[in-house]
């Protein structure tokens, strides 16, 4: 049985449009979490500011990696290199793309919203490029997925539970 190629335009289009989360990648830096809005083809990405998102280097970068986890199961589902653009302040794109953000910020603090990012914020433009370092059935080791070390860990008991086995890993 031969296996049909993923469409990686279509399996990218349809994980953006059900996700609310991405990992974002710059090569100085280790992936990190960050909320967006999936519109005309493009992630809208808010950084910047205090109580938003930090995404070091991204206004600075143009170009990034990006995983999209899977709704279903939570996993990643596909990476994808994207093109990167700030969206300048003022302008009818930012105009357009406030309502959309302002709707998707969940736990915004109550003075953060359009007035608030326009002063504090950058609003950055992911595009996709063409670019497909993972796809469904070929994934690579990825650093999002790796807890970062910290002192502020020890090593205790586990609890104890009633016709609980622990897996292998935590013995």
């Amino acid at each position: 049985m031969t296996e049909t190629p993923v469409d990686a335009e279509a399996t990218l289009d349809e994980a953006m449009k059900k996700s609310s989360l991405v990992w974002v990648g710059l090569p100085s830096e280790r992936p990190r979490p960050a909320w967006y809005v999936w519109l005309n083809g493009a992630a809208y990405v808010l950084t910047g500011g205090e109580g938003e998102q930090p995404l070091p280097g991204l206004p600075e970068a143009t170009s990034a990696e990006v995983s999209v986890r899977s709704k279903d199961k939570g996993g990643r589902l596909i990476t994808w290199t994207a093109d990167v653009a700030e969206v300048e302040r003022g302008s009818q794109e930012w105009e357009e793309l406030m309502p959309h953000l302002f709707k998707a910020r969940l736990n915004a603090a109550p003075d953060h919203g359009p007035s608030f990012w326009a002063r504090e914020s950058y609003l950055m433009r992911l595009t996709p490029n063409g670019g497909y370092p993972e796809l469904p059935g070929s994934y690579a080791d990825s650093p999002a997925v790796r807890t970062v070390p910290t002192p502020a860990t020890n090593k205790t008991a586990r609890p104890f539970m009633v016709g609980g086995r622990g897996r292998r890993a935590d013995r």
